[in-house]
């Protein structure tokens, strides 16, 4: 007959009370006060005491069983999403806002899962419940729930926790709920939407004609702005930090480069593109003006607070277009001619998707993208007075300058 395990409890003397303690040295532990769940001292009650001595036993035992098959120790979610984004941040590839935003969402990740929860017990199916009590989160910056694209940051942060600890060996290889989800929500996929010729053409004539209606707050290089966004294809913080060394007259690039000012997105958006003609003219022109603001690096600076700093925000820009409406103000991020004229637009117009035409392209130096020389020629001649076009659609349509196809 087994006898049954001697349980290794003993007591101490406390404030005129004996206290239980348990011994588990003999399981690769230490000493240690048997303390019941919403108290700070050592419990009083032996009934108690054998109860927690059994819990706290098992656990260790679990732990040696965990040795034994070869698996990682427990690991809580929330003491390892505190090092993966300590980690993150020491890494230095992304910026401090996104961590920021990392954080809010592994601190959601926590709230619905537990931060006592183990790692490795997370299973597809619980991410699967978590996406869908986010679809029912309320949005914030618009009305409605958090949509599939949203949901889908989410998971991709718990998903890239995954990815570290099977680095650093907190679950086994290749352990990761989020990558075995069979349907994960995805953003619905729109249609990109850009300028034409004709409307970008309109727009920098807008640009060109621009009168401020105070001139204390308005930006007082819009032209040259305009045509660098449109005729560059960088995002907007990209020509915002532009030094006015980025651009060579003589070599006819534009370098994109990290500076002081502002990073860039990602390692590859590095490049140097072509110095359009079109813009050559128009910068060289700026160039003076800029001499006269005063003293900096900064192509297109904002001397408000009385030094040199970057441009945050052109979007209160008022641009009255040439149009049947002219004389009416509109807002640089409002639409132009049913076209939307945001910066992003500007990136997606037509000198910056890749072009269909069979005659000669000309490489622009960015990844995957070609412009042909045709329309930019196009482009130049309808800026300058000949803008004629016929009423075909946008694949067919010719301007009567040249009679090239746009």
């Amino acid at each position: 007959m087994r006898r049954k395990p001697r349980l290794r409890i003993f007591t101490r003397e406390q404030g005129g009370a004996a206290r239980y303690y348990g011994d588990f040295r003999s399981v690769g532990g230490g000493r240690e006060a048997l303390v019941a769940p919403g108290e700070k001292l050592a419990t009083t009650d032996a009934t108690v005491a054998e109860a927690l001595y059994g819990q706290r036993l098992a656990d260790y035992q679990k732990a040696t069983l965990r040795q034994v098959h070869g698996l990682p120790p427990e690991t809580p979610l929330l003491a390892y999403a505190r090092d993966h984004l300590i980690a993150k941040k020491r890494a230095g590839k992304v910026t401090e806002r996104w961590i920021g935003v990392q954080e809010h969402f592994l601190n959601c990740a926590v709230a619905h899962f537990g931060d006592a929860r183990e790692l490795s017990s997370i299973t597809a199916k619980d991410v699967d419940g978590w996406a869908g009590q986010l679809a029912t989160v309320a949005a914030r910056r618009r009305t409605g729930t958090l949509s599939r694209g949203s949901v889908r940051h989410y998971l991709n942060a718990l998903s890239n926790l995954y990815a570290r600890a099977q680095a650093d060996g907190v679950v086994v290889p290749g352990y990761n709920p989020v990558a075995a989800m069979l349907d994960k929500p995805r953003a619905a996929k729109r249609e990109a939407r850009w300028l034409e010729v004709p409307d970008a053409a309109l727009l920098l004539e807008a640009a060109r004609i621009y009168r401020p209606l105070r001139s204390d707050l308005a930006i007082p290089f819009t032209y040259p702005l305009v045509a660098t966004l449109l005729l560059t294809g960088g995002r907007l913080s990209e020509v915002l930090g532009l030094e006015v060394d980025d651009v060579s007259l003589d070599r006819e690039t534009v370098t994109f480069r990290v500076n002081t000012w502002r990073r860039l997105k990602t390692e590859g958006s590095f490049r140097t593109v072509h110095l359009w003609p079109q813009l050559a003219v128009i910068l060289k022109r700026y160039f003076p003006d800029r001499e006269r603001m005063g003293q900096g690096t900064l192509l297109f600076p904002s001397f408000r607070t009385g030094h040199e700093g970057m441009l945050r925000d052109i979007h209160r820009c008022s641009m009255p277009l040439p149009s049947a409406r002219a004389g009416r103000p509109g807002r640089f991020a409002q639409r132009c001619s049913g076209t939307p004229t945001a910066p992003r637009g500007c990136r997606r117009s037509t000198t910056t998707r890749p072009c269909r035409s069979t005659r000669w392209r000309r490489n622009s130096g960015t990844a995957a993208r070609r412009w042909c020389a045709a329309c930019t020629g196009t482009w130049a001649r309808c800026v300058t007075g000949a803008r004629r076009w016929s009423t075909a659609s946008s694949s067919t349509r010719r301007c009567s300058a040249n009679g090239s196809s746009g």
